[in-house]
């Protein structure tokens, strides 16, 4: 493993990776979730009369686009030119809710699929008032039931007319459940074949719990996946071979706030980051740094500049509460405080 210079990038690199990804396009394809953000008073949970268990009285709530719909945030407010979304939602309120979300933050939802057969992938966090902090268990909506041959069709069409639009696909996996989410083996097969068929566009991969079955695209996951995924393979924790068995140009393993590894073909590179003492909220760190590396990398085709902007971006957010994004100027104002 190379030990890459630690130095942070320079003032005009950042101006310039701005600048360009400002006329780039980007798709985030995946689980499209809805986080909705409660916010809850235990002075009133009083009991309910009929079954005397105490309730958790909300008196207000923000709705905001969650896992990938991170991801189209910091994208968003980073300043890329276009961004689109494509996932599955269901016919329903959470819907609405998650649309007029993405809708307030100028994310093109046209490639979204409606299903009337499941439900709107949804978080639901509770906050207490009095101390601002996420304190009783979450209110998760998951889907148990394979995707209809119908839905996976329409999806498989939709990113297949979203990928001749973008310049940059970034793929979010995060459903936990056996059968996964939207991202299912055909979707990933057409990944794939998407990439074989055009090299030069970015295609970028976050996998929780399936990263070892993507192949030939850009795959970036943390070190506790990486040793899962290597377990499931028998691969004794050897990053570099898990690389290989993806065929992937790039594989990146993030290790907080230790660092970046970079695997290839041909080379292995360790990228040092700057620690953030005490950060405020990791929620969506991983998501803020594959929307930075992602961008950064379709951008100038560096892998480490890439590596050192994500890891610019991610902390920045994790200084905010919630899934929090990046500005331009509050990434070249971080940088300027990181180089001092």
């Amino acid at each position: 493993m190379n030990q890459v210079d630690p130095a942070f990038p320079s003032d005009t690199q950042i101006r310039d990776v701005l600048a360009r990804i400002a006329g780039l396009r980007a798709l985030v394809i995946g689980d499209i979730c809805l986080d909705r953000w409660c916010f809850y008073d235990p002075s009133l949970a009083e009991a309910s009369r009929e079954t005397g268990i105490p309730r958790v009285a909300v008196i207000s709530y923000e709705c905001t686009p969650g896992a990938g719909g991170t991801v189209s945030n910091n994208l968003v407010a980073m300043g890329v030119r276009d961004v689109a979304v494509l996932g599955v939602f269901g016919d329903d309120g959470l819907a609405y809710e998650l649309r007029r979300a993405l809708d307030s933050r100028d994310v093109e939802t046209r490639y979204m699929v409606v299903s009337p057969e499941t439900q709107t992938f949804t978080y639901t966090k509770y906050i207490n008032v009095n101390t601002g902090e996420e304190d009783l268990p979450r209110t998760d909506f998951v889907n148990v039931n394979p995707w209809s041959a119908e839905v996976e069709a329409a999806v498989i069409e939709q990113l297949r007319a979203a990928a001749g639009e973008s310049d940059v696909i970034l793929v979010s996996d995060q459903a936990e459940t056996d059968i996964g989410g939207v991202i299912t083996s055909a979707v990933r097969k057409t990944l794939s074949e998407i990439a074989r068929e055009t090299p030069n566009k970015t295609i970028w991969v976050d996998s929780r719990m399936r990263p070892e079955h993507f192949r030939d695209v850009i795959v970036k996951i943390n070190q506790e996946e990486a040793e899962m995924a290597c377990d499931r393979l028998q691969l004794n924790r050897d990053f570099s071979l898990l690389r290989a068995r993806t065929h992937s140009p790039l594989f990146l393993v993030t290790h907080g706030g230790d660092g970046v590894d970079l695997y290839s073909p041909s080379r292995a590179d360790y990228v040092a980051t700057a620690r953030v003492e005490e950060p405020v909220d990791i929620c969506g760190a991983g998501d803020s740094f594959s929307a930075g590396a992602a961008m950064a990398l379709a951008a100038t085709g560096d892998p480490v500049l890439a590596a050192r902007f994500g890891n610019l971006v991610a902390s920045i957010t994790i200084m905010k509460r919630g899934t929090g994004t990046a500005s331009p100027d509050e990434i070249l104002d971080q940088a300027e405080i990181n180089r001092r």
